[in-house]
Order: C-alpha cells, then sequence, then structure tokens
C-alpha cells in the first residue's frame, strides 16, 4: 500500500518562494507559502492563540521550534503578504517568550488583547 502521508518539512529549511512558483509542490492543492500565510496570520486571533494552549500545543518543542521558524514573515518579501502585520508579528513575537506561551491560557489575558486590538484598530481609523 502507498503511503499518502505528507513528509515533515525541516526546520531547518529556508523559508518558502514568494509566489510564483507554479512548479512548487501541493499539499491538499495549496502551496507551503500559501499554508504557511494562512497560519502565520491566524496568530492575530486571540482566541485562536488561547484555543492552541488549551490544545497544549505550545509546549510542544517541535511546535515551538515551527514558530520560531515562522519569524521569517516579519521579513521583506513575505512582510507584504499579511493582512494585519501588526497583531499577527506582535503575537509571533509575543510566542518566542515561554511565559506568553504559559499565560495565554488565562481568559482575563485572551480579552485584554481582545480589547488593545480593538484600541488599536479605532485608533487607526480616526488617524487615517
Amino acid at each position: 500500500m502507498a503511503s499518502d502521508a505528507p513528509q515533515d518539512v525541516s526546520m531547518s529549511s529556508s523559508p518558502p518562494s514568494v509566489p510564483a512558483a507554479d512548479e512548487e509542490p501541493k499539499y491538499g492543492g495549496y502551496s507551503r507559502f500559501e499554508i504557511e500565510l494562512e497560519f502565520v496570520q491566524s496568530l492575530a486571533n486571540p482566541y485562536y492563540l488561547n484555543h492552541l494552549a488549551s490544545q497544549k500545543l505550545l509546549t510542544q518543542p517541535a511546535f515551538v521550534a515551527y514558530l520560531a521558524y515562522l519569524q521569517y514573515w516579519s521579513k521583506p518579501p513575505y512582510l507584504k503578504y499579511l493582512t494585519y502585520p501588526g497583531p499577527t508579528l506582535r503575537h509571533l513575537e509575543l510566542l518566542q517568550q515561554e511565559r506568553f506561551r504559559q499565560d495565554i491560557m488565562s481568559p482575563d489575558l485572551v480579552q485584554r488583547l481582545v480589547e488593545e486590538e480593538m484600541k488599536a484598530s479605532v485608533q487607526w481609523h480616526r488617524d487615517a
């Protein structure tokens, strides 16, 4: 029986190439670039961070290493693809800290992050 299981991608491998590579392998119909972009943008959501913590993913060394690897999104040319770069990169940076990965289990912290982001959004619209 042939194995259709996906192969692990080494964390030491370089970031995926910027879109335009039609020859890039697809995983479920999506490129590695698209999958990583979708995931890193989901980190802007404090409720999702709480979910990851409740599933114990933030305590797994392999997942923590993956979060460190994803920091390439904070640099050009990848940065321009983020829809909400402020909260996405802020949370990605906070997730590098073990203390934050533990504290995000707290509903109070989640609510505080939501409120801070709402205030920042309102202020941004006022200034625009």
